[in-house]
């Protein structure tokens, strides 16, 4: 063969090497995103899938066994549809009540998932409040008292 010929097939297989590892490294990026009452509905169909749902915890039902390292908690949505959730691994920061917990894995037996990664966030943490409660002199002191401007 041809040095360029030889060279062109080179970069060819380079080439697929590279997207078959890429497609290899990011499992989560092919899976499927679900409200919790979709997948609860059709679990059977999902079984196969990498799913992502999320949902509030519900405190009281959160069982961590240290020795294990496996946290079992439920998750429900505004409807009240319920899930239970196995994960083998450390229990998230910011773990409590009125929590929205985001959930990557498996469904597992009925209404349970096989956790691979949970996250959890607090959108009450990151919301303003309401402009009709805004007291202007109140900002400005809070401005005023700032270590910069003293």
């Amino acid at each position: 063969m041809k040095k360029n010929t030889l060279v062109m097939v080179g970069g060819f297989v380079f080439a697929i090497a590279i997207v078959f590892l890429l497609m290899a490294a990011t499992p989560g990026s092919s899976g499927i995103e679900l409200k919790l009452k979709d997948l609860l509905e059709n679990q059977e169909k999902y079984k196969d899938d990498f799913v992502t749902v999320e949902g509030l915890l519900v405190e009281d039902s959160v069982k961590w066994n240290s020795q294990k390292i496996q946290l079992q908690f439920d998750v429900k949505d505004a409807e009240g549809n319920k899930l239970h959730v196995i994960f083998d691994g450390v229990k998230p920061d910011n773990f409590s009540e009125g929590v929205i917990v985001i959930l990557q894995g498996h469904t597992g037996k009925k209404n349970t998932f096989m956790a691979e990664s949970v996250k959890t966030r607090c959108p009450s943490k990151y919301e303003g409040q309401d402009m009709e409660n805004y007291d202007p002199e109140l900002h400005e002191d809070k401005l005023n008292q700032a270590p910069d401007k003293k």
